[in-house]
Order: structure tokens, then C-alpha cells, then sequence
């Protein structure tokens, strides 16, 4: 699909938390995307990245389920301070989703 229909495309954030102790923000995400079967990740770490002006590597979303009879879905979404956090902190499963560390 082409970016025009990802342009209707809201993220509400919900249980925001500052994690001073693991040097990021987390929170839930509702994506609320109709006409639209569901949103790529990394739509959702662009329109994160603008919303609270952060650089998109530091941006780590994951589990998102797409409601029933669609146009919602929900998951969790972790900004991190930098990226060298983002390596330490996250597990190492999701570094290779995001192109971090090299496949096995």
C-alpha cells in the first residue's frame, strides 16, 4: 500500500512512564487505522519519532494485536535516551528485528 493511506493513521499513547532507571519512556500504544488492515513498525517508529522529536533508531515498538473487525490495534512502544541503551537494555530478538545485530 502506498503512504497516502497510512496518512490517517492516529497514535494515542496511553501509561506513559519515564524509566530513569532503564534510560527510556515507555508506553502503550493504541493505533487507530481505518480502512487499513494494520501498520507497519516502522510507520509507527516514524510517526512516534516526530511526535516527541527523537531520533527513529532510538524507537523500539513490539506486540501489537489488531482488535477484532480491525482498525485498532495495541502494543508497547520504548524510547530510549540513545542507541547505546537501546543495545544494552533491549533483548536480543528485538536488536535483530531492528537490524542491530546480525542474523544467526
Amino acid at each position: 500500500m502506498s503512504d497516502k493511506h497510512y496518512d490517517r493513521v492516529v497514535l494515542r499513547v496511553r501509561k506513559f512512564l519515564t524509566n530513569r532507571l532503564l534510560s527510556r519512556r515507555q508506553m502503550i500504544v493504541d493505533a487507530v487505522h481505518p480502512n487499513v488492515p494494520n501498520v507497519p513498525k516502522d510507520k509507527m517508529r516514524e510517526i512516534l519519532a516526530k511526535k516527541y522529536k527523537t531520533d527513529i533508531k532510538n524507537i523500539s515498538v513490539f506486540g501489537f494485536k489488531t482488535q477484532f473487525g480491525g482498525g485498532r490495534s495495541t502494543g508497547f512502544a520504548f524510547i530510549y535516551d540513545n542507541e547505546e541503551y537501546l543495545k544494552k537494555y533491549e533483548p536480543k530478538y528485538r536488536l535483530r528485528r531492528l537490524k542491530l545485530l546480525p542474523e544467526r
